[in-house]
């Protein structure tokens, strides 16, 4: 999440600095998270009965490469085979095979009530380290443009930290506890995608995920900065010290979810702090300057992680032990595919900054989302 972080900020402006449109930086972002859908989808419904840690192992590889290809090369069509191939993320958020099958191994030994709890503090983990690489981005990019480096060379030292923290997260999955490992690795050989009585819920879970997803992928932490960048001038250094406080914020409300879930319940939840996070985001670009933006920016982070934990909870409660790493894959995958599909749109979006259509779009489509998982959980399938 440090690495998550750390190239959000600069990702956008470094892709139109090697000369790619708006266009084609938002048709990359398209094939960087459908390539990440694919890659997690292969990787995550074979993790409980091929190994827990080799798949991550295998993730952190990945990430790897695709750091070096666009440290290396300006070429659009090199980094399309980077970007679908490696694991990059251009949101600041979590991608790729890491969080379901983290979070199935931390299951194997986690009570039910115990598990908002342990992922929030997951969460809290997550979000504070990619506030840091925010922070560090954004300062790190200004303390080089201070020694005479370019923007573009700047930039790259940033991919670079990307792919270092690759080789850590490689070094650290390959001494995990075998305890990390499903306990039946082989109830589900021969089933589909890793699930042998849980279809129906996942894969509904799954379409309302995508929903979610895809209004997210208009404002992408990258895509936020890429427009406060437009809309206010701001620096790099603006931007990586707001999206450190607004990733903090994000944390901390993630340990509040804990709290809230135990009386209301997980679905509850998700959706009552989800809908007043979404109307801040719909007023953030119509604010009348930067500062009242910015504060409704970050209001909007103090609320718009806590349906996470509860999300996670929900979904590792909702099927069997031997189920989780696929389950959590699955419904990652479809928020990937739903977030990799906005990007398409965003090019023309950000044509004219200042009517703010990347944010009004995102929080009316959350609220959709947020009434129809309301809905849905009212069902006897969700029960």
């Amino acid at each position: 999440m440090f690495a998550y972080g750390m190239l959000s900020v600069v990702i956008a402006v470094y892709l139109r600095q090697v000369g790619l449109t708006n266009t084609q930086i938002g048709f990359l972002f398209s094939l960087t998270l459908l390539g990440d859908t694919a890659i997690s989808l292969f990787l995550t419904t074979r993790a409980d009965r091929y190994g827990r840690r080799k798949t991550l192992m295998i993730g952190a590889a990945l990430m790897l490469f695709s750091s070096v290809v666009f440290a290396l090369t300006g070429s659009f069509w090199l980094l399309v085979v980077a970007a679908t191939i490696g694991v990059l993320s251009p949101s600041g958020n979590e991608i790729g095979p890491f969080l379901p099958i983290e979070q199935a191994g931390l299951s194997e030994e986690l009570p039910h009530d115990h598990r908002v709890s342990i992922f929030a503090w997951y969460n809290l983990v997550g979000y504070f380290a990619a506030a840091l690489g925010s922070l560090a981005s954004g300062l790190g990019v200004e303390a080089l443009h201070g020694f005479g480096l370019s923007d573009i060379s700047a930039y790259r030292c940033v991919l670079i930290g990307h792919g270092t923290v690759g080789v850590a997260m490689l070094v650290l999955y390959a001494a995990l506890s075998p305890r990390v490992e499903s306990t039946n690795r082989d109830a589900n050989k021969g089933t589909r995608f890793g699930l042998h009585k849980s279809h129906k819920i996942v894969f509904a879970l799954s379409g309302l995920f995508a929903i979610d997803a895809f209004a997210g992928g208009f404002v992408m932490q990258s895509l936020i900065a890429y427009w406060f960048h437009l809309r206010y001038g701001a620096s790099e250094a603006q931007m990586g010290t707001i999206l450190f406080f607004g990733n903090l914020l994000a944390g901390v409300s993630a340990l509040v979810a804990n709290r809230l879930a135990k009386r209301f319940g997980l679905v509850n939840t998700m959706v009552w702090t989800h809908i007043p996070s979404n109307l801040l985001l719909i007023l953030v670009p119509l604010m009348p300057n930067f500062g009242v933006s910015l504060a409704m920016l970050l209001a909007r982070f103090s609320l718009s992680q806590m349906d996470v934990p509860t999300r996670q909870a929900f979904v590792m409660a909702s099927v069997e032990p031997d189920e989780r790493s696929a389950a959590g894959g699955i419904t990652n995958i479809a928020r990937s595919v739903g977030v990799s599909i906005s990007p398409l749109f965003t090019g023309m979006a950000f044509a004219a900054p200042v009517l703010g259509i990347p944010f009004l779009v995102a929080g009316g489509l959350k609220i959709v989302y947020d009434l129809t998982l309301w809905r849905f959980a009212r069902r006897p399938l969700a029960r």
